[in-house]
Parts: structure tokens; C-alpha cells; sequence
């Protein structure tokens, strides 16, 4: 089952949440199993963190890795305020197609054989 994690972090830092993303990045956390969406937001002086998450297990082990380096940042671990709710539904964008290139008629004609070019001509008056 897929939750919605807000994390309330005190003492999160706009400074201080740059330089966890590259703890976590030097740990190979950086785009951790499970986690599907991360989204960091508020004023830069108490960033907050809402995430979705394939399961809660999945979060947990997350947390092996996350929690020792919030603490090396200054970031109180037992101060977090974590909420942890089902996921109902998602909606996303639908993906974008390329868009198809147009050729154009002197290379389409150029591709064509030269009986097929023969049709599509009309014929010249003599």
C-alpha cells in the first residue's frame, strides 16, 4: 500500500537540506528504492518534506540512512513531527508524445518509387 509521508523538520534549513541531499547522495540514498515522489517546501528557515512512498517498510529503511546524517547536520531526529497516511489515489499528467517529424513533399517524393512518382505527376503537355 502506498503512503504520503509529511515530515515537519526542526531546525531544516534551506543550507542544511542542500547539503543532506548530498550526504545522501554520497551514501547512495539519493534516489532511494520505494520513494516515488519528494517534494521539499516552506520558508528556507523550516523546510518541510512530503513524500510518497511505496510502502512504510520502504520508509523505514530509508530512515537507516537518513536519520545519522540528520543528526551530523544539527537536525534533532526525535524533533520530527512525521504523518503517515494512505495513498487513495494519484493523478499524473499523461506523458507527452513526440511529435511525429513532417516530411516534407520533395523528400517524400524522393522516397517513392519511380512508378508511384509517375502516378502522383501529372503529365506535361507536349
Amino acid at each position: 500500500m502506498a503512503v504520503g509521508i509529511y515530515v515537519a523538520l526542526s531546525g531544516m534549513t534551506a543550507d542544511k537540506y542542500k547539503e543532506n541531499l548530498e550526504l545522501l547522495r554520497q551514501a547512495g540514498a539519493y534516489h532511494p528504492p520505494g520513494r516515488s515522489f519528494h517534494a521539499a517546501f516552506g520558508p528556507r528557515d523550516k523546510l518541510m518534506v512530503f513524500d510518497v512512498w511505496n510502502s512504510q517498510a520502504a520508509f523505514e529503511q530509508f530512515g537507516k540512512t537518513l536519520l545519522p546524517i540528520l543528526q551530523q547536520l544539527g537536525v534533532d531526529p526525535g524533533q520530527l513531527n512525521v504523518n503517515v497516511h494512505e495513498i487513495h489515489n494519484v493523478i499524473k499528467p499523461p506523458a507527452k508524445r513526440p511529435k511525429a517529424k513532417k516530411r516534407s513533399s520533395k523528400r517524400a517524393s524522393a522516397k517513392r518509387s519511380p512508378a508511384k512518382r509517375a502516378k502522383r505527376r501529372p503529365a506535361k503537355k507536349r
